[in-house]
């Protein structure tokens, strides 16, 4: 089993007198999707933050590529190789594809006076990219507002891998999208798996979950409530941990008495 690129331990996030994460563990290896389950206010959103260099940690270290890490700032984790795809996605709906692919990292040919965009190597690298996806786009430049929720997840994942994430964040990628286009950003997660990628899925949908996770953590008021790998748990015994029913107890068991 490979060593964890990024490894978060005892996580603690204070905001005054408000405990927002209280002793959260978490990693996540190469190729393996580890999905970070919760119900709304469990949590999750503050624990991607402080993964990402939004926020740092109280308490608690974190470990990246086996040295220990404090990470200033979103850019900081980035250049680090973590990537997180927020829900808002942060594209321009009416700029094309191309542009949004490379926002902020536009490649540039020419000199001095004359350097300008390269705009043939961008519009080449996107469709590229989005073909490695599964995603045919009618060209570069059609608006990113034409496309469906799941194709613009998936350009907005598709760039991240691109530029070299190693640790690639997703936050609740399914929310806010149909059955088909659920299936497809799943498809996309499975593709970036395989390329070596650790992938965490941020989500409160278990059944989409089960669908891509190799390994599954529960949190629940900022705690961690037990850890799972694929085959050691069931969706329904998922959802009573997230839920914080009576199935806790015998689940004890199951999950090697980290409840």
């Amino acid at each position: 089993m490979s060593d964890p690129i990024i490894r978060l331990d005892s996580i603690e996030k204070h905001f005054g007198n408000v405990i927002a994460l209280n002793g959260v563990s978490f990693d996540v290896r190469p190729g393996e999707c580890h999905c970070l389950l919760g119900d709304n206010g469990a949590g999750k959103s503050t624990f991607i933050k402080t993964m990402s260099g939004v926020h740092r940690p109280t308490k608690g270290t974190i470990t990246f590529e086996g040295r220990p890490m404090s990470f200033a700032s979103p850019r900081a984790a980035m250049e680090a190789g973590i990537a997180t795809v927020f829900q808002d996605l942060a594209m321009i709906p009416l700029m094309a594809v191309s542009r949004n692919f490379f926002m902020g990292r536009e490649p540039t040919r020419g000199w001095g006076p004359t350097r300008r965009i390269d705009l043939a190597q961008m519009n080449a690298v996107t469709m590229a990219e989005m073909r490695k996806m599964g995603i045919n786009l009618r060209g570069p430049d059609q608006a990113v507002g034409t496309l469906s929720g799941g194709e613009r997840q998936t350009v907005a994942i598709a760039r991240a891998v691109h530029f070299g994430a190693k640790v690639l964040i997703l936050d609740e990628p399914t929310s806010a999208l149909g059955v088909r286009q659920t299936a497809n950003v799943l498809a996309t997660i499975d593709k970036v798996r395989a390329q070596g990628v650790g992938v965490v899925f941020i989500s409160h949908n278990v059944r989409h979950a089960m669908a891509v996770g190799d390994r599954f953590t529960v949190l629940n008021r900022g705690k961690t409530l037990g850890t799972a790998a694929r085959g050691e748990i069931t969706s329904e015994q998922l959802q009573d941990l997230m839920a914080g029913g009576q199935e806790l107890a015998r689940l004890e068991s199951t999950l090697g008495g980290t409840v």
